[in-house]
């Protein structure tokens, strides 16, 4: 079923495309088993080679969520697409980006020692850890193999590696124009929201790193914000005070 299906991704008319997407998403979508027989296409080139419109996102998306060795394959090129789709003009595209970014970034339940989490140690869909049948459309692959779903230590390498917590922080602090025309310069709220969300993830989720440079422009950032909206700014970020106040003292520090 999946070499048509990944066929019509190279097809015309573009509606053909539309419609292909969003089938490949729908059955991704926490679908271990068809992830990985997807993923033995090889399909990230072609996904990532057009991530706008924003439906290619959905397909994507379905194939990378909970499933690190997806990740693995996602080559520098695929993450520096996913960096430069924070700055598409489509703004469903910068939010849909945003949003998965956020949830391969955050950690799964699952504890495993940091050498199990290498890319070394993730096994291959042709590869098995443990013997044991895998039954399409179950999350047996997470029971046989418990690093098949962790994708936030990839994640959080990609961040800095391939530029995109800069280019997160350029798009809160510095939004460019979107729409079709490139006209509309006010802020997107629900960008906002989840770009902030990410930045959360990866700095006081992860731990992440934050240069001298990046916490000054955040500090300046989220100040005129806070001038602006000083009553409502945690609740127009969706979180509680408490973890307002920690992103604040994350940045301040």
């Amino acid at each position: 079923m999946w070499e048509p299906l990944h066929a019509l991704l190279t097809s015309r008319p573009n509606s053909v495309k539309a419609h292909t997407v969003w089938v490949i998403g729908t059955a991704l979508q926490n679908n271990p088993a068809a992830q990985d027989a997807y993923l033995k296409l090889e399909p990230l080139p072609t996904l990532t080679s057009f991530l706008s419109p924003s439906s290619v996102m959905y397909a994507l998306s379905g194939l990378l969520k909970h499933n690190a060795p997806a990740l693995v394959q996602l080559n520098s090129d695929g993450w520096s697409r996913l960096c430069q789709a924070l700055q598409d003009p489509n703004i469903a595209v910068c939010r849909k980006t945003a949003f998965l970014l956020n949830s391969l970034l955050t950690p799964n339940e699952t504890t495993l020692s940091s050498s199990s989490l290498s890319s070394d140690n993730l096994h291959t869909p042709d590869s098995q850890q443990n013997q044991g049948p895998i039954h399409p459309n179950s999350h047996a692959a997470h029971l046989f193999q418990p690093g098949h779903a962790l994708t936030s230590v990839l994640t959080l390498e990609a961040m800095t590696k391939h530029k995109i917590l800069g280019t997160l922080i350029d798009g809160l602090t510095n939004p460019l124009p979107y729409g079709k025309d490139g006209d509309k310069e006010e802020v997107d709220p629900d960008f906002e929201e989840k770009g902030v969300a990410l930045l959360r993830t990866y700095a006081i989720v992860c731990n992440g790193t934050l240069d001298q440079d990046q916490k000054d422009h955040l500090w300046e950032w989220i100040g005129k914000e806070k001038m602006k909206d000083s009553g409502g700014l945690a609740e127009r970020w969706s979180m509680s005070g408490g973890k307002l106040d920690e992103l604040v003292q994350r940045v301040k520090s």
